[in-house]
């Protein structure tokens, strides 16, 4: 880990922060222990924007209406839920940085293709127009497959930061991609800075 980002704990008090919650369902909890400890952090306002399969999808690893439940448990804000809902972010300029976590191949792929057809979508290119970071938590089977192309678009793009990630599963799973949630939060605060961590792939 990049020494001066061990002291993310500084660098994010104050902030206030976007997080685009996707469908991967498998990372989810994961996330959310990042958020409740990020949360915990003198002055940190926790924005959220769902997809529409976070918001009405259940799966194994979790109901649509625990999601919910668990950001408002932490003392997130109400959550952004329509396009309408989102597109503010760009004239108020609320938000320091975004994080897009989890994020899926779908969700990167639009992104790099410029789409905007759902509220996360949506609040991503909003805060990308008032030139501020976005960090991508990616979690995704076909990262080095089909979806390598938009990969390696988006970390050729300004102002686009990822969580540093990895094969999870290469000899069965060998295109998939997973971030490394132990260093979420530091990836965070390098993006606030305007830095990626590095190194950007981690080995599992």
């Amino acid at each position: 880990m990049t020494a001066e980002y061990t002291n993310w704990r500084e660098i994010l008090r104050d902030k206030t922060i976007g997080v685009g919650l996707t469908g991967s369902f498998c990372t989810m909890r994961r996330v959310l222990a990042k958020l409740r400890e990020l949360k915990t952090l003198p002055g940190v306002e926790l924005i959220p924007i769902l997809s529409e399969n976070v918001q009405n999808l259940d799966s194994k690893f979790g109901r649509a209406v625990e999601w919910r439940e668990e950001l408002a448990d932490m003392g997130a804000a109400a959550p952004l839920l329509s396009i309408p809902a989102a597109e503010p972010i760009g004239p108020t300029a609320c938000l320091d940085v975004m994080l897009l976590a989890p994020c899926t191949g779908n969700s990167m792929a639009k992104l790099a293709l410029g789409i905007t057809d759902g509220p996360v979508l949506m609040a991503a290119k909003a805060h990308l127009r008032n030139q501020k970071p976005l960090l991508i938590a990616l979690a995704t089977n076909d990262a080095l497959g089909a979806n390598a192309k938009n990969l390696g678009a988006l970390l050729n793009v300004k102002n686009v930061y990822f969580v540093p990630l990895g094969q999870d599963d290469p000899l069965k799973k060998p295109a998939s991609l997973i971030f490394d949630a132990e260093v979420l939060l530091p990836a965070l605060a390098a993006a606030a800075c305007g830095k990626q961590l590095q190194p950007v792939l981690r080995e599992y």
